[in-house]
């Protein structure tokens, strides 16, 4: 079965997998994932990023983060913003703040995919593609 927006998948599984408290999560690879993953390494929602697999079937395990006694989860909520029917862009002046700073909002850029405190910092804009908190 194709798969018509694989970062919607992702986000998917990573927000089930979260929500049932597995430790890990596999998804299908693709340079698009791969860039995606180490930004959300990269800001402390996920703890490991590794590859199984070879070929067309390579996936990426995800090592999610738990926190506290009860094992909440560290992301709470993760939306699409950008979908395939309706993309959107913005500059470096229109980036959004997610919760105040508190959240990451994950950017394509011409420079690669990046946080959007990354994206401020180096100038550009591009595609939100999610929202992650």
């Amino acid at each position: 079965m194709a798969n018509h927006d694989p970062i919607s998948d992702m986000l998917t599984r990573i927000r089930n997998a979260s929500e049932k408290r597995h430790e890990t999560t596999k998804i299908p690879a693709s340079r698009m994932t791969r860039s995606i993953a180490k930004v959300l390494q990269q800001e402390g929602f996920i703890s490991e990023i590794s590859e199984e697999g070879e070929g067309v079937r390579t996936q990426i395990v995800l090592a999610l983060k738990y926190s506290g006694k009860h094992r909440l989860p560290t992301i709470r909520s993760m939306q699409r913003v950008s979908k395939p029917g309706l993309r959107i862009y913005k500059n470096t002046r229109g980036l959004p703040k997610v919760l105040g700073g508190l959240g990451v909002a994950i950017i394509s850029t011409s420079k690669g995919v990046m946080s959007d405190r990354d994206a401020r910092r180096e100038g550009v804009g591009g595609e939100v593609l999610c929202y992650v908190y």
